[in-house]
């Protein structure tokens, strides 16, 4: 996750954003360090990132502009969107008032905490 200004687009954090992502422990041997795939929109349809897509070693899965719809992605999208509307629950999160943004980042972990604690109560 990263804070970044309001109007920026977001194909400009795609790589950044593919750098922050912590190592994930799983078979013996060293640990992954990237996603086999990267699910995307019709906003990252750009030759460009799918070439520095191919290049680390990922799969670029994005819908392509001007296709119709049932590419099948929206599936994977929704989990992404319920989790932002659930996000978007907390009142201080909905609209950003604050400037520092420590701050906001501290909402943001304190929120997905309560989330995560809603699902696990409901697995329990």
């Amino acid at each position: 996750m990263s804070l970044t200004g309001g109007n920026r687009n977001d194909v400009t954090q795609l790589l950044p954003l593919l750098d922050k992502v912590p190592a994930v422990a799983g078979l013996v041997g060293r640990p992954r360090r990237r996603p086999d795939m990267l699910f995307a929109d019709r906003g990252y349809d750009h030759d460009q990132y799918r070439r520095l897509l191919w290049q680390r070693g990922i799969r670029p899965v994005i819908a392509e502009r001007g296709r119709q719809h049932g590419t099948g992605l929206g599936t994977f999208r929704w989990v992404v969107e319920r989790t932002i509307s659930w996000l978007h629950g907390s009142r201080r999160l909905r609209i950003r008032w604050e400037r520092r943004g420590d701050i906001h980042e501290a909402f943001l972990g304190l929120a997905t905490c309560l989330i995560t604690h809603r699902h696990v109560q409901r697995l329990c």
